[in-house]
C-alpha cells in the first residue's frame, strides 16, 4: 500500500526552515521567498546552481590557497566574471529579492547579493558575515590580518572612515562627531540569519505597500510571522491587510492578538478604535 503524504505549502515549507535558530539555512530560506511569486519554482535546483558556482571557483583555487587570495579569487568570480552588481535602474523590482531570478540576471540589491556571495565564500571556508548596516546590508570577513568590510551591492571593500561617512545620514541632530563615530563597531555587528531574511521580507513588504500591492504584501506578512511569531506589530500589519482585502473576521483575530500582546505601543488607541469597526462589520 503506498502513502500519500500532502505536499506542503509554500508557507508551511517556509516555516519549517525557519522553525529554529541551529543550523539555520540562511540560502534554501532566502531562495523559498520567490515561491510566492513563482510557485512551481524548485528551491532544491536553485541550491544545486549555486553549488555549480561554487564548484567553478574551487576549481581555480589550489588547496593551499590563503585567506586573502582566496578572498581575491572569489571577487574577480563574483563581480566581475559573471559580472553580479546592483540593480542601480530597478532597484525596487521585488526580483532584485528573488534568488532564482538574480542568478539569470546577475543583478539584485545589497542584501540578495550577499546572500549569495556569502554562500560561496563560506564554500572556501571563508569566515564572512552579513552586517545590518542602517540603509545599506554589507558584509564583513575576518582574515588573520584584520577585518574586510565589503559592499556586495559594488564589490567596493570599505575603510573606517568610508563607513563613517556613510553613517553621515543617519547621525543623530546635536551630537558631535566623535560622539557618534565612537561606536562604529557597534554598526558592524553580525547579522543573524533570522535577521537577515527578516530584512528581506521587511524590503518586499515595503515594495508591495508603496505600489498597494495588498495581496503580494499579505503572503510576505505571512512569512514574517511564520518568521518572527512574537513580534506583534507584524499582527497589526497582517489585521489591517486583512481588513483591506475584504476580510474582517481575520482582521479582528490579529489585531485582538496585537492589542493583548503589544502594551506598551503608542497607537493602541487606534487600533481598538479600528478593531471596534470590524467587529460590528464582522457581525454585520
Amino acid at each position: 500500500m503506498s502513502l500519500n503524504f500532502p505536499t506542503p505549502t509554500a508557507l508551511e515549507y517556509f516555516a519549517t526552515l525557519v522553525g529554529s535558530d541551529e543550523h539555520f539555512p540562511l540560502l534554501e530560506a532566502a531562495a523559498s521567498l520567490a515561491q510566492d511569486e513563482y510557485p512551481e519554482l524548485d528551491v532544491q535546483q536553485v541550491l544545486g546552481d549555486v553549488d555549480q558556482l561554487l564548484s567553478r571557483l574551487k576549481r581555480r583555487l589550489p588547496a593551499d590557497t590563503a585567506p586573502l587570495q582566496r578572498l581575491r579569487a572569489l571577487n574577480q568570480f563574483f563581480f566581475r566574471d559573471l559580472a553580479f552588481c546592483g540593480n542601480v535602474n530597478h532597484y525596487h523590482d521585488p526580483d532584485n529579492s528573488y534568488l532564482n531570478v538574480m542568478l539569470r540576471t546577475r543583478r539584485g540589491i545589497p542584501i540578495s547579493l550577499a546572500v549569495l556571495w556569502m554562500e560561496l565564500a563560506q564554500g572556501l571556508d571563508l569566515t564572512v558575515q552579513g552586517v545590518g548596516f542602517p540603509g545599506h546590508f554589507m558584509v564583513k570577513v575576518h582574515l588573520p590580518k584584520g577585518l574586510v568590510v565589503l559592499d556586495p551591492f559594488t564589490g567596493q571593500s570599505l575603510s573606517r572612515e568610508e563607513l563613517a561617512e556613510r553613517l553621515e545620514p543617519f547621525k543623530v541632530p546635536g551630537r558631535s562627531m566623535d560622539e557618534f563615530e565612537a561606536p562604529l563597531g557597534l554598526y558592524l555587528q553580525a547579522a543573524a540569519p533570522r535577521d537577515i531574511i527578516a530584512r528581506m521580507l521587511r524590503n518586499l513588504k515595503e515594495i508591495h505597500r508603496t505600489q498597494e500591492d495588498w495581496p503580494r504584501m499579505l503572503a510576505v506578512q505571512n512569512r514574517l510571522i511564520a518568521l518572527l511569531p512574537e513580534a506583534w506589530t507584524e499582527y497589526r500589519d497582517r489585521g489591517l491587510l486583512h481588513a483591506e482585502l475584504g476580510d474582517p473576521g481575520r482582521a479582528v483575530q490579529d489585531l485582538e492578538t496585537y492589542l493583548v500582546r503589544a502594551t506598551e505601543e503608542a497607537d493602541r488607541d487606534a487600533i481598538a478604535d479600528r478593531l471596534a469597526d470590524l467587529r460590528g462589520a464582522h457581525r454585520g
